[in-house]
Order: C-alpha cells, then structure tokens, then sequence
C-alpha cells in the first residue's frame, strides 16, 4: 500500500459505508445484502442504462493489494453491458501515469477512476480532468484538493488500528499485565503512522495492556520475516501481535514457526486470502485480520458508472453520490471468515 493522507475527516455525514454494502446496492433502493462483497456480484441496480466509458488508471500491481484491486476493478466493469473500461497499463512513475491519464482525458472517457502512485504529484492531472468536463473517482490514495475529483473512496487506516486494537483488548481484557508488540509498515508512510495511531488510542481503554515493542518492516514477506525475527528474538514473552500487512505478515509467519513460538495471539491487516486460510484453520498463532478492503476498486466502478448515468446511491435519499465514502475495517476471525473468503487477494 502507499501514502495517504489523514481521511479521519472525509465520512459524509456520521457514516463509514462498507465495501460489501456499496457494491451490493451502489445505485439502487433494492435492500442491502449481508454476503460479503466480492466484485463479481452485480449491484441491485445492473439493469442496463445509458452507456458509459470509465478510464481506469491505477499503479503498478507490485504489491498482492495493488493486484487485487485491478482484478476488483476489472471483474466489475465485465458485469455490465452499459460498461467499457479503458485500462492504463499500472506504473509507479508519476510522470507515465500523469502521461496515461492525459490520453484518457484526450479519449473523452465519460469517467475517470484513478488510484493515483503519488495524490499529491496527480493532483494536476485531476483538475484537468475535472476542468475538462469528465468527473474523477479518487480511489484510495488522495488528491490534495477536492476540486480535483468528484468523488473520493478508500480505506480507514486509523480505523484499520482502532479495529486491531479493540479485538486484541477484548481478548486480554482479563489478563494481568498483558503485554503487545506491532509490527508495523513503512515508517515514511503516512498510513503507518495512522494505523499505530489507532492502535494505540484503542489501547488506552485496556490499562492493563502495555505496547512493549514496535518494529517498521516494509510490506513484503522479505522484511516481515526477518523484522519478526527481531521481535521475537528481543521479547521472549507478549501475548498478542498486530501486524499491520498480510503480505509481510506471510514473512513474520515464517518467523514465528521457526522459533517454535505458539504463545500468543496474531492480528494482521488487509485481507489477503492466505491470512483467511490460516484463521479458518485456527491451527496457529493468526486468529483474525482487520481490512482494508480491495473491493473498494469495484466499488469505484459502481460509482463511475452511476456519474456517468446520472444516478445517486441505493438508500441515500440525495439525487448525487456522495463526495467521499471510508470503508470500514471489518475484523475477520474464525466466527466469519466464510462470509469474507471470496475476497481475500493473493
């Protein structure tokens, strides 16, 4: 994942709307489903419409998130016959993706869907298209301007370390002297600081709860193992882990099976499908995640699609969607981990 800028202030009214509840239900009044969502189910409203073209433009799937959220985007837009998608090849460069996003616009796309690599560097590029008529979906990482989108969705971290928090406080609430260690993401990114942030305020309402070591590793299985390994080699003994990444948290597994440990509990962070796995198995030390859910990619197609229709969204009683939604961070354990399966990413 990458960098974010605060989005504690960005709900439209007092609500979080959750991935599953605006893909099932993006531009209808039909009831929202319970099943969680997975990008390949058509909203209630997938009767077809006035035909509209959405540019995708996204960042280089280096990352099990990144490529996640493409196949979201993807697998969406196929549910619609009023749908084409034009999608950029992804990059990390901002000067090739600002380049694509320009060809986008040249192409008179009815919509745009960008998940910028850098907001602040893109921010340009979204008032141009704003200027130019065509409506932008600021998916995730933020523009420094709402003048430069229409509409903004994306994940929660600080509610990403609130959700963490909160689970493992329930967990050692009646443990003495409990005691926690972090194994966090890129120190440099603003979302790292957020989801620390959130974990330690939750942590405030356990006073028997002590944080007694953070670690920064860097997103990949690489650095999850070998940042765990100093963990676990510097504290002998805590009883519960947040890790805030499933990707580097396959790494801090490894870790944690080669030092033979299996006395504390793990949470991790965003929902990949082998953390889904292993929760369901509940034959080791991972026992929930906490979300940042890739369905937010197809969610973003709903709401594309809606611009270009003219439509609002199902259950609101506004005629336009909203200018931002924050998707909530859904704890996953054992009790419903079903429900999540189908859209845990590799």
């Amino acid at each position: 994942m990458s960098p974010l800028t605060s989005r504690r202030g960005l709900l439209f009214g007092t609500a979080a709307v959750s991935a599953g509840a605006l893909v099932t239900g993006c531009t209808s009044n039909e009831p929202k489903q319970e099943k969680a969502a997975t990008g390949d189910q058509p909203s209630a409203d997938d009767k077809p419409g006035k035909h509209v073209t959405i540019g995708f433009a996204g960042p280089q799937a280096d990352h099990g998130w990144l490529n996640a959220i493409n196949d979201n985007a993807k697998r969406r837009a196929k549910k619609y016959a009023d749908v084409t998608l034009e999608i950029t090849e992804g990059s990390n460069d901002t000067a090739a993706q600002i380049g694509q996003i320009e060809t986008l616009i040249n192409k008179k796309v009815d919509v745009l869907v960008v998940l910028p690599a850098d907001g602040k560097a893109l921010t340009q590029v979204g008032l141009k298209a704003m200027r130019a008529g065509i409506p932008v979906v600021n998916l995730d990482r933020i523009f420094n301007t709402p003048q430069a989108y229409r509409c903004w969705i994306g994940g929660d971290n600080y509610g990403m370390g609130l959700s963490a928090g909160r689970y493992i406080g329930e967990k050692l609430k009646g443990k003495q002297d409990a005691r926690v260690i972090e194994l966090a993401g890129l120190d440099n990114l603003e979302l790292t600081k957020q989801r620390t942030q959130g974990f330690d305020d939750a942590l405030k309402n356990y006073p028997n709860i002590k944080k007694v070591a953070r670690q920064a590793a860097e997103f990949t299985v690489e650095s999850g193992q070998a940042k765990m390994a100093q963990l676990l080699q510097a504290q002998s003994k805590f009883d519960a882990l947040w890790n805030h990444d499933d990707d580097q948290g396959v790494g801090a597994l490894r870790a944690i099976e080669q030092a033979g440990r299996d006395d504390f509990l793990m949470v991790g962070g965003a929902g990949a499908l082998s953390a889904f796995q292993a929760i369901k198995q509940d034959n080791g030390v991972l026992k929930a995640t906490v979300l940042y859910p890739p369905t937010m990619a197809a969610s973003a197609i709903d709401l594309a699609r809606a611009l270009g229709q003219g439509k609002g969204v199902g259950g609101l009683a506004e005629y336009e969607i909203p200018a931002s939604i924050t998707l909530y961070s859904a704890v996953v354990d054992k009790t419903n981990v079903d429900q999540y399966m189908p859209t845990g990413f590799r």
